[in-house]
């Protein structure tokens, strides 16, 4: 099965070697057929500390790191 790969804006930076990503999705309510706008945020390990709040990157899905750390940096870009 392919690895996932999500596109979000970095929003946190704190803990050591970890970011958390804003990734922004958007769907058609099958009722409604309304424009749905929804925002998940995932926690993703930046082993060089590299990137900081406001950067745009990919994140692609890898073994656990953590409980909640399922994710690793591919690429960014400012």
């Amino acid at each position: 099965m392919p690895k996932k790969i999500l596109t979000g804006i970095v929003t946190s930076d704190k803990p050591n070697k970890t970011i958390t990503v804003s990734v922004e999705r958007k769907y058609s309510h099958p009722i409604l057929k309304k424009v749905l706008k929804v925002k998940k945020k995932y926690s993703a390990h930046d082993e060089n500390n590299k990137f900081k709040i406001g950067d745009k990157v990919s994140i692609i899905e890898c073994k656990p790191f953590s409980k909640n750390k399922k994710f690793q940096v591919m690429d960014g870009s400012k």
